[in-house]
């Protein structure tokens, strides 16, 4: 098995490509090792080699946020055998349960409004496919008084031109197809 990995605009955060699918029915992230345990063997297996402080599970990607004290040079080689071990054992990637809570947490109000409308399919058609190239997801948290609120996950989490690419990147562009948009902000 080959594991391809590529550098992410954070530099705490490597995305690893092992060339099958990782979680193609839904982004996961996971940055307690805990909750990792319980509903993800692939980032079970991942925070056990330490230093590890977030795990985020996308379509055919893995992206690794180490903490600040680690260097990627001692880690990656860890990280590719627990992502290689994971693969030889069969264990499916994440839970059903998993799946199930994204599922839940996913969900959209039966009469959500036309403006949230507009700007959750651009966010799912224009930006997520973006970020996802660089190991990362951003996901619609709400709209209120002009404000839309993005949930920042992977790579995008913690980046260092996350303002830039929420301000000049995402801001702009909803604001050019949806004039009701005056601002952008990231929650945690």
């Amino acid at each position: 098995m080959f594991i391809q990995t590529e550098p992410t605009p954070n530099p705490a955060t490597l995305k690893f490509l092992p060339g099958k699918d990782v979680s193609p029915e839904a982004t996961l992230d996971f940055t307690d090792p805990e909750e990792a345990a319980r509903l993800s063997p692939l980032a079970r297996r991942i925070f056990a080699v330490g230093g590890i402080v977030g795990v985020h599970l996308g379509g055919d990607f893995v992206s690794v946020t180490k903490s600040e004290a680690e260097d990627w040079y001692l880690l990656k080689p860890a990280v590719l055998g627990a992502i290689m071990e994971h693969y030889l054992s069969g264990d499916p990637t994440v839970a059903p349960e998993a799946l199930e809570r994204h599922r839940d947490a996913e969900a959209r109000p039966a009469e959500e409004d036309a403006t949230v409308r507009a700007i959750r399919e651009l966010i799912d058609t224009r930006v997520r496919p973006v970020v996802a190239r660089d190991g990362g997801d951003i996901v619609f948290h709400g709209f209120e008084r002009g404000v839309v609120y993005l949930h920042l996950r992977g790579a995008c989490s913690g980046c260092p031109s996350a303002v830039v690419t929420l301000k000049n990147g995402i801001e702009n562009l909803l604001k050019y197809y949806v004039p009701e948009v005056v601002e952008v902000r990231a929650v945690s």
